[in-house]
């Protein structure tokens, strides 16, 4: 079963919305709620709003089990344009456009189809290669380092001269 939720005249625009919404399709809404969280978009704050808001719909309006629901899709529409002029140079005027969408999120229970995209998990290496740490101590001890590079001198730090001050200026 799908369950809408809606939220209308949304002060971001419906093209940056889009790109937002495109990450969380077809994923869980508790793992779609975690990417919007750590998303860098301001938009995002917007869709998981809506997101939570359709979540929130399924379990009290439908009794649907709230683990089990996933983001079917998000549909951005845009909406009525807030139009502002700002003064420019010759006694013109340089428009704003200050745009709105409808963002329309639709939750379900059943299971992904086959060709939805799931995220997959980060596989992590089976074996563990420390990498091997040297010490100043251990380099210097082997004859065969020292012999081919000449040891290095430590430089001298730079010291800039303190400024005098204005007794001793004068």
């Amino acid at each position: 079963m799908e369950v809408v939720a809606t939220a209308k005249w949304v002060r971001t625009t419906a093209r940056k919305a889009r790109l937002v919404s495109a990450m969380v399709t077809g994923l869980p809404v508790a793992e779609a709620l975690v990417v919007l969280r750590y998303s860098p978009r301001s938009a995002a704050v917007d869709i998981a709003k809506v997101i939570k808001s359709a979540a929130a719909n399924a379990e009290h309006n439908y009794n649907l089990d709230a683990s089990s629901l996933r983001v079917a899709r998000v549909e951005v529409d845009g909406a009525m344009i807030i139009k502002r002029w700002r003064a420019k140079p010759r006694g013109m005027a340089g428009s704003i456009f200050k745009r709105t969408s409808h963002l329309r999120a639709f939750v379900t229970d059943d299971e992904a189809p086959a060709n939805v995209r799931r995220r997959k998990a980060v596989k992590m290496p089976r074996t563990v290669v420390p990498t091997p740490v040297v010490t100043p101590a251990a380099a210097a001890a082997t004859p065969a380092a020292s012999a081919e590079t000449p040891a290095a001198k430590p430089r001298p730090a730079r010291r800039r001269a303190p400024k005098p001050t204005t007794e001793e200026a004068e």
